[in-house]
């Protein structure tokens, strides 16, 4: 259970500095955080096996977990054809 409860904040920690990292409005409240957050730690896990950095079994990191969220977001801003706005 306990894991459960730290993979869920690990989820909202990285989704929520992504949403900072990246400009512009996103609706959606703290359960699309820790979607984004999870999302973003699977293709940033994939990304760093690709690269070599993480073994077929091995979780990605905090830094590769942000840098998917962030490419999830940039996407999905490019998908929907908002703006960022300052």
């Amino acid at each position: 259970m306990m894991h459960l409860l730290l993979f869920l904040v690990f989820g909202l920690l990285v989704g929520v500095l992504a949403r900072f990292l990246v400009p512009g409005k996103e609706s959606g409240g703290w359960v699309l955080s820790i979607a984004l957050g999870i999302a973003g730690a699977y293709l940033g896990g994939f990304i760093g096996r690709a690269l070599g950095y993480y073994g077929p079994s091995q979780a990605a990191g905090f830094f590769f977990s942000v840098l998917g969220a962030v490419l999830l977001l940039v996407g999905y801003h490019a998908l929907r054809g908002t703006r960022a706005t300052a």
